[in-house]
């Protein structure tokens, strides 16, 4: 049977010359440039093959986790496909509506993969009960993508099982203030964590990321990886947002997103018959709205690009996501999306 959802489709195919990017959820203004700095410096090194003990190492200082608990990865996208290839699940569970990246390696695999669908009436909270009892291989976003709600850490854990590899894609964790969910040092059995470097420092175009698992599913990872996957400027780019610097940094621009996600929410509130659903909590908003499609053609003409909501599975035609920006930008946003919506 041939699916409905695109799970190919990614944000990035939403942005054109001249849009203001609500699209994609790459925090605006980076990468700073003290991190261009460390990158660029890097270049001189590029003769070398890469070496990622010292950024294992800084990776593993930064989550207080040992490095045998660490692997670095060509962004969360290829941890998803190592994951696909290592285990071998009898009963795959993909909890959405979230990022589709998981389900399509798994798929690319060979896996056939089941899905738990939350509902919008439920505020897309995770019910534990819902994840069938003999998955034994379960993947969910906290925050999850493109709902923005924050799952709690208590409700992942009841998904934990002794035969049950679990993973947790935590690309926007560290948008969230003071992490409060994060499983990233959880010493679970069978748990994977996914962190993202892209969305925070803005590195979408350099590739990195990393897992977080115990040593025995990263040495079963790391077997199916190809050799010199993370490059040399990917390793310093890991390298340098894992100093006590650049936590303190993210941090505050976590609180700047929060900031910046009430004003939108709130002007977004003003938007004749658009709907928000769930507690958002991740530096993107999930709104309803009837004729979305159309809507989201008109945007465009007015300069205005946002995500398409249809590929995700559980969502359909009339869900956008929308990027948190600075409040200058959503309120000229939400000015041509409220004269539209008239």
């Amino acid at each position: 049977m041939v699916d409905a959802f695109d799970l190919e489709h990614h944000g990035d195919l939403e942005v054109g010359e001249g849009l203001v990017d609500l699209a994609v959820n790459v925090r605006a203004g980076t990468p700073p440039p003290w991190l261009v700095d460390a990158i660029t410096a890097s270049l001189t090194e590029l003769a070398a093959y890469p070496r990622p003990g010292a950024a294992v190492n800084a990776v593993a200082r930064r989550h207080g986790v040992s490095p045998d608990r660490v692997l670095l990865t060509a962004g969360a996208a290829e941890a998803f496909v190592l994951i696909a290839r290592a285990f071998r699940p009898r009963h795959p569970v993909v909890v959405h509506p979230q990022f589709t990246e998981p389900e399509a390696a798994l798929r690319s695999a060979g896996h056939l993969v089941d899905r738990v669908i939350l509902r919008p009436e439920d505020g897309f909270v995770l019910d534990p009960s819902a994840v069938p009892r003999d998955a034994d291989l379960v993947v969910i976003g906290n925050p999850t993508n493109p709902t923005s709600v924050l799952h709690p850490a208590d409700s992942l854990r009841e998904l934990a099982r002794p035969d049950r590899i679990l993973v947790v894609d935590e690309a926007f964790m560290d948008a969230v203030p003071g992490e409060p969910e994060s499983l990233a040092c959880a010493s679970i059995p069978g748990l994977v964590v996914v962190r993202s470097l892209t969305k925070t420092w803005g590195l979408a175009g350099l590739r990195v990321g990393y897992v977080l698992a115990a040593p025995s599913l990263i040495e079963q990872l790391s077997a199916v990886q190809p050799q010199w996957p993370v490059s040399t400027p990917a390793l310093a780019a890991a390298i340098a947002c894992s100093n006590e610097r650049a936590v303190m940094e993210a941090a505050q621009a976590a609180l700047d997103i929060s900031r910046q996600r009430a004003h939108l929410l709130d002007k977004l509130g003003t938007a004749d018959g658009l709907s928000t659903y769930g507690v958002a909590s991740a530096p993107f908003v999930l709104a309803h709205v009837r004729g979305a499609a159309e809507l989201r053609e008109s945007l465009r003409a007015q300069g205005f690009a946002v995500r398409r909501g249809d590929t995700f599975p559980g969502l359909g035609p009339d869900w956008l996501r929308i990027a948190v920006r600075p409040e200058d930008v959503t309120d000229g946003f939400v000015k041509v999306l409220a004269d539209l919506l008239r």
